[in-house]
């Protein structure tokens, strides 16, 4: 149990695809003692893995494009998103395990070497869920078309695009989705590194 907080009591609101629970809870202050008690909702989703895939030799991402039920509800911006390779972690899979696997169902890549690039949140103010990133180093002399699992109703358009064409696709905001920023914008900070 965490010295700095207290879970008085939860309960699970939802369990479906995805799993709502609502915490009772107290936390220590900055300033001494505990807080009152807080009521929160948790978004409950297993961790994932997302893998930008990069030609090193032909300065080239791999970029995968799919409907995305959050984007749809967006009345002005387009339910299919312009992202990179990623998957729910399945109960013990490895992180590499899941990089691999999502690359080749996703993407029909296989990775040549793989680097962890980091670890993070990207809503903790109401999910629990964790990103592990990383680089896939691939060919993509011969990526392209429609892939993704059909028992899982992915319908999912790859094309290998100049790195630069990426970027500028983060640039103007045709990316728009946090995980492929964040692995375009480490990939630029690599490359400029090195020139």
């Amino acid at each position: 149990m965490k010295k700095d907080l207290k879970i008085l009591s939860s309960e699970t609101l939802y369990d479906g695809f995805f799993r709502m629970k609502k915490y009772h809870l107290q936390h220590t202050l900055f300033a001494g003692g505990w807080s009152g008690q807080i009521n929160r909702e948790l978004f409950v989703r297993n961790n994932c893995v997302a893998v930008i895939l990069y030609d090193q030799k032909r300065d080239e991402v791999v970029l995968i494009e799919q409907f995305r039920v959050g984007a749809a509800v967006n009345p002005i911006n387009t339910p299919w998103l312009i992202e990179i390779v990623a998957g729910i972690m399945e109960s013990g899979e490895a992180l590499e395990e899941v990089a691999r696997r999502e690359s080749i169902e996703e993407a029909g890549c296989e990775i040549l070497e793989l680097i962890k690039i980091n670890t993070f949140y990207l809503s903790p103010g109401g999910s629990s869920e964790q990103i592990t990133l990383f680089c896939g180093f691939v060919n993509s002399e011969k990526v392209g078309g429609i892939h993704g699992v059909p028992e899982e109703n992915e319908d999912i358009f790859v094309r290998a695009v100049p790195f630069s064409d990426a970027y500028e696709m983060v640039m103007n905001n045709q990316i728009d989705s946090a995980i492929p920023i964040i692995a375009l914008q480490w990939l630029a900070l690599q490359r400029l590194s090195k020139s």
